[in-house]
């Protein structure tokens, strides 16, 4: 593989459900969002919160904003055995936990043990990161990835993320996702 591959899980025939993974190398990726299906395009994704793909290799998921079409399959992703971090804007991290109780609620469970369990995770597993920052994601010889995220102006805490990706013999290449911000 010479190039990033990218799979999209979400948002590829309708507008919601954004989740795209990224391979930074053969046995590593990381997510670009985790959201939910919603409206028409729940059929899209069969029970609009499940995930259809396996997780193995996963070691990220980064954020673009906490509307639930990005962020609603989280519980779904914790529940999968997910463990990697979850990197996000500073203002993005406060709001996380917020959106996510509500996902939680509708997805998973009502029961206030459960939940308070779930967003003791999602708190411990966030990261926040300041815009505008590098910040090292993924280094081993197969593979370096690095993220910084740009303010994007969608709503509160939204980013566009550049990933900067290299390969041993590889051009250096950047891939830049956005969020809601559309391709122009």
């Amino acid at each position: 593989m010479d190039h990033p591959e990218i799979i999209h899980h979400g948002a590829r025939e309708g507008v919601t459900g954004s989740c795209h993974q990224v391979w930074m190398d053969q046995t590593a990726s990381l997510l670009i969002d985790c959201g939910a299906f919603q409206g028409e395009d729940e059929d899209q994704g069969g029970e609009g919160l499940a995930l259809d793909f396996a997780i193995d290799g996963v070691k990220a998921l980064i954020v673009t904003h906490v509307h639930l079409d990005h962020v609603g399959r989280i519980p779904h992703l914790l529940a999968a055995g997910f463990e990697g971090p979850i990197l996000c804007s500073e203002p993005s991290a406060q709001l996380l936990p917020i959106v996510l109780e509500d996902a939680f609620r509708l997805g998973i469970s009502d029961d206030p043990e459960q939940l308070e369990r779930y967003l003791k995770v999602v708190e411990q597993r966030t990261i926040a990161l300041p815009y505008g920052n590098w910040f090292t994601l993924h280094e081993t010889e197969a593979a370096h990835c690095k993220v910084r995220l740009q303010p994007a102006g969608h709503v509160l805490g939204s980013a566009y993320v550049e990933l900067d990706m290299q390969r041993p013999g590889a051009t250096a290449q950047r891939v830049v996702f956005s969020g809601d911000l559309g391709a122009p």
